[in-house]
């Protein structure tokens, strides 16, 4: 190395700056197994390959990203993991994202990319009456870590039970495991079915809320607003409305 001429040298160490700049350019963008709006296509808990990914808000982040020249990752796991890396590392996103007061902060948002409807679901055959959420107070739910829905009902001081993630939560509603289930109510069907757990009873709906990409704070403006500047062509192009027509809203 040491007998390189100096012009080499420079050459050498401008493209090695210019690789480094663009690995850190990169987006890693995190989701979960919550069918409709994010699944595997292989049925597996996780994948590392966004071309195994599919979903209303997966397919709403792809054609987003299609429309800027950001180079980009997107990988399946649980939802804490994708979570916490979102909070802790530049250039690392969440999606899809319930948007709140206490979580505006944290994030740098693109979006909105779709909605959900908060449901209470409970078990077949029940006969249980809810017509506001304080009739569901003493009841145990059945939730996870990081949702958006388990920390509403937790800073009220609901009792909810907390798994990493809601894959399991119809089959312990049937075991009677929980009294209660809180999900979102296109996805909580899903669910269900992928546990072989029908007639689950949704008992009642609240919160109509958006669904965003969140990015770290530590993330470059200019990556966000090219983010949210793919949004609005998804929007002129008619693609955002034929994505969620095909999920059936």
């Amino acid at each position: 190395m040491r007998n390189l001429p100096v012009f080499l040298l420079a050459a050498l160490v401008l493209m090695t700056g210019v690789s480094s700049a663009q690995a850190s350019d990169k987006l890693y963008l995190y989701t979960e197994n919550f069918p409709p709006y994010n699944m595997s296509a292989t049925g597996r808990a996780f994948e590392h390959n966004g071309t195994n990914i599919d979903g209303l808000c997966t397919e709403m982040v792809k054609a987003i990203l299609n429309n800027t020249d950001l180079d980009y990752v997107i990988k399946l796991r649980n939802w804490d993991y994708g979570y916490n890396r979102a909070l802790s590392k530049r250039n690392h996103g969440i999606f899809c994202t319930t948007y709140t007061e206490s979580r505006a902060p944290r994030f740098k948002w693109v979006g909105p990319l779709t909605r959900n409807l908060w449901t209470i679901f409970a078990p077949a055959g029940t006969n249980l009456q809810i017509d506001n959420l304080e009739d569901a107070r003493g009841l145990r739910f059945g939730g996870y870590r990081n949702d958006v829905m388990t920390e509403y009902l937790l800073e009220r001081g609901y009792e909810v039970s907390t798994l990493d993630s809601d894959d399991l939560n119809p089959k312990r509603l049937e075991l009677g495991q929980i009294d209660l289930w809180i999900a979102d109510r296109l996805a909580g069907p899903y669910f269900a079915s992928q546990q072989n757990v029908e007639g689950l009873d949704p008992v009642y709906s609240f919160n109509d809320t958006e669904l965003f990409l969140a990015i770290n704070l530590d993330t470059p403006d200019a990556t966000v607003e090219k983010l949210n500047a793919g949004l609005r062509k998804v929007h002129e192009t008619g693609m955002f409305e034929a994505i969620e027509t095909k999920y059936g809203l």
